[in-house]
Order: structure tokens, then sequence, then C-alpha cells
């Protein structure tokens, strides 16, 4: 896996603390994470700058937080003969890297409940707790996520009783490693009702699993979810606020400057912690907000009243809207039935015609809509919504995800201007089921990068995380080589469907920035743009693939300021 520089974050000190002697104008020095540089030359590097005027480069100046000369090294240190002289030390520079497509909140989130990712059987998920309660005893619930049944010898949904003879007393709530499904204990349904929740209907767009008798499972999917949410503890700002600090300390060690936030938790609540880290100096990251369709109150508070670029770091303009659910769960929502479950269609959570009313609301208060849509179905009600309410191109509406997309649809992103966001790791996470799901035939038009791309689509690329791990350069090796970090299968996953490490990139950077109107600004090291950029320990265009996976961010600099590592 992407591994990291360890060096400390000491957000006190200054830059002259950092540096020998504060060494003269026109000399090397040294800087360390904390320091709030902003103006210096960065030399002795490789830098790859996503810019086709100049596209590779040896060294840049930078000018109060933005890039003020871009070019080999004599020609920066002629234009700037006075700034401070940083050494990349022969080092690989790149933009910061920018997660198209991620939930912020609950990348700390999941690193304060259970975290059940990678358990390889019911019984070690079931110990996995076990080890959690031990170190966090008294906990009025257990929560957590992670589990994928895909991964387990038997790769059928667990049910309440594999929880029950372990935990009958404590209510425990475990959401499904895509977040589109949910596992509870006995004790968690009588929490929530168990009487009721033994009688109900399946809501619109989900399923509570039952077994022969009629009796929940234990296991609830997608809008079904909401049965258990609905009865879990209020945790306090203090709380959230630690979840929060965990999720920008991970971002910034992965060499993260900006994350598109993707609707879930994109609450008022969440907006204003966002605002009071960022007027406290305690935000590296520049985060472009999805507000969740659901939060009526943020979505009006916001209509035609954008908050752009609040701080330096927060831009609210756009919402997320959700068409169905996940493949995994089965829940995508497809044209024909699934493979492995003929007669299941999958869950559509906002049908075309709900989706329409939505759309045109935001619309008219001026948002650019980013839909949720996994299967071929959900994909198609997408862009049917979108072509029958005109929405404008220049809007760059998103299909989050468009994962398993009908052929005679993938043209479609392009007439209608639509961008395909799209997460490279979720075609490696997902190899070991999704053509079990769709079969062969489906499966060419499922995580097709390189069709969107050879058709005109852009691409933005990210993570998911906290679904798939928060590391861009995962993102990258899977994008290059449609591999998992096990390097399988031999020769990559439908490979044919890859793309070239400058096209990789450009999705991670570039690409990403235009889905947020943000190229001017982002994306690039370019002149006049802001000062974000990644410096790694190896050339991530020329190694050998597999050793991207050993690269480390040696330090992540964000509008010249270094908030990870150091040189």
């Amino acid at each position: 896996m992407t591994r990291s520089s360890s060096a400390p974050i000491c957000l006190i000190v200054l830059f002259c603390a950092l540096l020998t002697g504060c060494g003269a104008s026109g000399t090397d020095g040294s800087v360390e994470a904390g320091a709030a540089v902003e103006s210096f030359v960065l030399h002795d590097a490789v830098i790859y700058t996503v810019d086709p005027t100049t596209p590779t480069a040896e060294a840049f100046a930078v000018v109060d937080g933005r890039i003020a000369a871009v070019g080999t090294t004599d020609e920066v240190f002629e234009a700037h003969p006075d700034l401070e002289r940083i050494s990349a030390g022969g080092r690989t520079v790149v933009p910061g890297f920018i997660d198209a497509h991620a939930h912020l909140m609950d990348l700390g989130i999941e690193q304060m409940d259970v975290d059940l990712r990678g358990t390889e059987s019911v019984d070690a998920a079931v110990e996995r707790i076990r080890m959690y309660r031990r170190a966090n005893p008294g906990q009025e619930w257990i929560t957590g996520r992670g589990w994928n049944q895909e991964l387990w010898p038997q790769p059928e949904f667990p049910t309440r009783a594999d929880l029950d003879e372990a935990f009958p007393d404590v209510p425990i709530w475990l959401e499904r490693v895509d977040g589109h499904a949910g596992w509870a204990n006995t004790a968690a349904l009588e929490a929530a009702g168990y009487e009721t929740i033994a009688i109900a209907d399946d809501t619109e767009g989900g399923t509570i699993l039952r077994d022969q008798r009629g009796e929940p499972t234990g296991i609830f999917v997608d809008e079904a979810m909401s049965w258990i949410q609905d009865a879990l503890p209020v945790r306090d700002d203090a709380w959230y606020d630690r979840a929060l600090t965990l999720a920008l300390r991970k971002t910034a060690s992965v060499g993260l400057t900006g994350v598109h936030d993707a609707g879930d938790k994109v609450n008022l609540e969440t907006l204003d912690r966002y605002r009071r880290f960022i007027d406290q100096g305690r935000f590296p990251l520049r985060v472009y907000a999805m507000i969740g369709w659901e939060y009526s109150d943020a979505v009006e508070r916001y209509c035609n009243d954008h908050l752009i670029d609040y701080g330096d770091r927060l831009t609210v303009r756009s919402v997320k809207m959700y068409v169905d659910g996940a493949l995994g769960s089965r829940g995508a929502a497809l044209i024909e039935p699934y493979s492995d479950d003929p007669g299941n269609l999958g869950l559509v959570k906002m049908g075309r015609d709900s989706l329409a009313v939505s759309t045109e609301r935001a619309l008219d208060c001026g948002y650019q809509v980013n839909s949720h849509a996994i299967g071929d179905r959900a994909n198609r009600i997408a862009l049917d919504v979108y072509e029958t309410k005109d929405a404008d191109p220049e809007g760059r509406h998103r299909i989050e995800h468009a994962q398993i997309v009908h052929p005679d649809d993938i043209p479609r992103f392009k007439q209608l201007g639509v961008i395909a966001a799209m997460q490279p790791t979720h075609a490696t996470s997902d190899l070991n089921m999704a053509e079990d799901r769709v079969g062969p035939d489906r499966i060419r038009g499922g995580y097709a990068w390189r069709t969107f791309l050879e058709q005109g689509t852009p691409l933005a690329f990210g993570s998911d995380f906290a679904v798939e791990k928060p590391d861009p350069l995962l993102g990258f090796f899977a994008a290059v080589t449609r591999q998992t970090e096990d390097l399988f299968p031999e020769g990559g996953w439908y490979a044919e469907q890859a793309v070239t490490r400058e096209e990789a990139l450009h999705g991670f950077t570039l690409g990403a920035a235009y889905s947020a109107f943000q190229e001017a600004e982002l994306g690039s090291i370019s002149p006049n743009k802001r000062a974000d950029f990644v410096v790694l320990s190896d050339d991530i265009m020329t190694i050998d693939a597999p050793r991207i996976l050993e690269t480390e961010v040696v330090a992540t600099v964000l509008g010249g300021d270094f908030v990870h590592g150091g040189l």
C-alpha cells in the first residue's frame, strides 16, 4: 500500500525557525510541516505540471502562495534571484491531488468506530468487535463500518444471530464497506423498536432482509437503514471535532490538497464546523462541498447564495442526489435483473419523476447537480433527466460513479456535457463480484474509463473514501493497471479500459478541478495558480508500476504552506 512520510505536523512553528540560521536570500534552506513559507523557489525536482504548455520542469517559484514562474532551474533563479531556495533533492513533484468524490467526516469517524475493513469471515468480524469493546468499555452502542461479505468463505449477508451470542446486551450497528447496507444485532433492533420493524413494509429505495419466517435478519439495505440509524445516540460537537481533526490529518498525509465532499453528512452542521475550523486555521484542505439533497435546510440556505472559496478553503455550490444504491449489496438499479439474483432489479432511490422535480429545483437555485448512479438503469434515469430538463452543459453536471453503463448511454455523457466522476479503486475492489452481479456482457460497460475518454467525456477521479482507502497513489495505480494491491489479476482486469499515467494524473488533478469549476485556480503547476503540490519519493510516471505502491508522500503543500512532511 502507499506509504507516507512520518514527519510530525507542528502547526505553530514559524518558517524561520525551520531554516538553518534563517538562510539568506538566494541560498538553500529546509522546511518542515507547519511552515507558512508562501514565497520560495523549489528546485532540483522532476516536476510534472499537468500544464500542456510546459508539461515538465525543473523548478518553480512561489510568491505569496501562488505559482509565479515555471521552467528550468536557471530560468526560475534568474526570474526570482532573491527568493529563498528549497531543494527537492531530485524528487518528483506533481500538483496537489484532488479527490473528486469522498466523504470527509466519515474518514475521521471510521478511525473512532470499530473498523471491519479486511476481515475475512464473520468470526473475524466478531473478534474485531470484541477487541474494540475491550479497548472502549462502557459505550452505549457499538458502531462501525467496513465489512464485506464478498471477501468471506461464504459470500452471503451475515445475520443478527452472528452477533447475538457474543453481544446479547449492547446494541451494535455496522455499515457495509460501501455504506449502502447495515448489520444489526437483536439488541439494536429492540432499541429501534423491534415490533414495528418486524411488521414494516419495505420503504421506497430500501429493503429489510427477512428469513423464511418473515423475521428481520438484521440486514438493512439503503433507505431501510434509517430504521436503526434514527435510533443511534447523538454524539456531541467535541466528538465530531475530533473526527474532523483525524480526517484532515489523514488527507494531508496521503497528498490530498483538495476533496469533493459528496453529500453524506454535508449539512448545515457540518458546513458550520468546516467554517469554524477554517476560521481557527485548523483546515489544511480545500473542500468542494456537495450538499446532500435530503438536507433541505442547507439546500435552501445556499440557494442562489453560494459560498465560493470561503477562507481560501471551502466552496458550496453543488448538491448530491442518490438515484440508486450499490452493486455489492445488490442495490444498484439495473435494466435487466442481476445475473446472480434473477428477478432482482436493484433499488431506485429517486425515480425519474422525483429526480426531475428535484433537479429542476436545484437548477433554479443555480446548483451544479451531482447524481449518484451506479447501475445502468440509474445512469439512464439520470441522463434522461439531464436531457429533459435541458441542463446547461456549462453547468458541468456530474454523474457520480457511472460504474455500470449501457453502451448506448456512454455517448450521451459527451452529448449532454455530463462529467463522469469515477473511482479507480472501485473497479479493483469490485472485480471479485462485479461480473457475477451483471454477467460477462454488461461488465464490458463497467468501469469503462478508456471508453469514456475516447468518446470525449471529461473524467474526474476520486476514491469514495471511507468506502475505499483515501490514498490517491493507490487510485493512480488502479487506474493504470486495473490491478489490486496484490497485483491481481496478472495483466489487469479488463485491461483495455486502463488509462495512461498522464491521463490518471490528470484525472486526480486538473480533471477533478475542472469538475468543480476550479481549473483556473487549481489542478496544475501553472503561473498564477495556487501553489498546491506534492513531493513524492519516486517518479510515478516512469517507475515500474508495482513500485507506485511503495512511493511515499514526502511533503504536501497547500498554498505554499507545508501541511505535511518537509524538505
